[in-house]
């Protein structure tokens, strides 16, 4: 028992010992400045991710709308042009019903622009008159050409360009109504201008004054048939005598049989033909054939004729239906437009074109041109 509460004391003891020493603990406040940072957690670092700068980018050019060629064909043999004019220089020959593409027109649509095949095999570009190429529908293309810089004047109605001022001088050809042209030169009496003609003698022609309209006909030099600016005296001298002088017209071997020329008109095929030629007499070749063939739905049809001469002939007109001469069709002389003539569809008619016998060489130059009429 003695034992047991010697034990018990003990333990009280301890107890309470350990109750004091709890009681007599300072608490020690720590200053801020003593803290000690802790390390921050090592992590890895990423580099950063590269976000591409915008950058302008070129939009393609917007692609000008284009417009399907039309294909035409040629119902004469015509030349084709560096531009929308007879003036222009040539860059070859089309013959009746070659095969065209149009691209383009003029402003007046009385040119095309086309696509063709030239002489060395290969396309070209160049310029037609419209009333020579044939489509099926009206070409729906656009205007592709703008008015030459050098270009001073323009014709008021279709006119002959001659080699010379005066109407005994060679036709070269014809200016269409309001085509431009570019003026170098005027007579004395100022009744014929001389204009840029790429055909013509030193790419030069002649074309009436009253035909033509201009702001710089007061400011033209006088000049003679081959360009050179002369004085009033040598003017009026080489005015004078000045005289063409004619040479026989070649032989071309046609016939009533073998026409130099046949055409069909239609619908499908030629609605319009031009031809050139030249005869004379009593030497080189008197007369010449040409062959054309009405075909329509109706009875009968419409044509209009063109005829114009130069030269110092008389050109006659004699007209055959199936190798009849007919008497009582008309009279078709040099200078006349817009001649009527209404025939029977599916007949072959023929004009010959002659000079009448004479002592003296007498010559003529001639275009005719027909047309079926709207």
């Amino acid at each position: 028992m003695k034992t047991k509460l010697l034990l018990t004391r003990f333990f009280s003891l301890l107890i309470l010992f350990g109750l004091l020493s709890a009681c007599t603990m300072e608490v020690s406040k720590i200053e801020d400045s003593m803290v000690v940072p802790s390390a921050p957690p090592v992590t890895a670092t990423l580099y950063p991710t590269f976000t591409p700068r915008a950058t302008a980018t070129t939009l393609p050019a917007t692609a000008a709308p284009t417009v399907a060629p039309v294909t035409g064909k040629a119902t004469a043999q015509i030349n084709v042009r560096e531009r929308p004019s007879v003036a222009s220089p040539s860059l070859g020959l089309l013959n009746i019903n070659s095969e065209v593409q149009i691209i383009g027109r003029n402003e007046a649509t009385s040119w095309y622009e086309i696509i063709f095949t030239g002489a060395n095999g290969e396309a070209q570009k160049g310029w037609a008159a419209a009333e020579y190429i044939l489509s099926e529908t009206q070409p729906n293309v656009p205007v592709t050409t703008t008015q030459d810089e050098d270009v001073n004047g323009s014709v008021t109605q279709r006119v002959n360009v001659r080699s010379g001022p005066g109407t005994d001088f060679d036709a070269l050809g014809m200016l269409d109504v309001n085509e431009g042209i570019v003026i170098t030169g005027t007579n004395l009496d100022a009744m014929w201008y001389q204009i840029e003609y790429a055909s013509g003698p030193e790419n030069r022609g002649w074309v009436y004054a009253l035909y033509v309209e201009s702001d710089v006909l007061d400011e033209l030099p006088i000049v003679d048939e081959t360009g050179g600016e002369v004085t009033i005296a040598t003017q009026t001298s080489i005015a004078a005598t000045a005289a063409p002088v004619y040479s026989p017209a070649p032989e071309d071997g046609d016939s009533m049989e073998n026409p130099a020329i046949q055409v069909t008109f239609s619908t499908s095929d030629s609605r319009a033909f031009s031809y050139s030629s030249d005869v004379s007499a009593p030497e080189g070749d008197f007369e010449d054939w040409v062959s054309f063939h009405p075909n329509s739905e109706n009875l009968r049809v419409d044509l209009l004729i063109d005829l114009t001469c130069s030269g110092n002939g008389t050109l006659y007109v004699e007209m055959y239906q199936g190798g009849i001469k007919l008497n009582q069709w008309g009279e078709l002389k040099c200078g006349d437009t817009n001649y009527p003539l209404n025939l029977y569809r599916d007949e072959t008619y023929q004009f010959r074109l002659y000079s009448k016998y004479s002592n003296n060489l007498l010559y003529t130059s001639y275009t005719l041109e027909m047309r079926v009429a709207p």
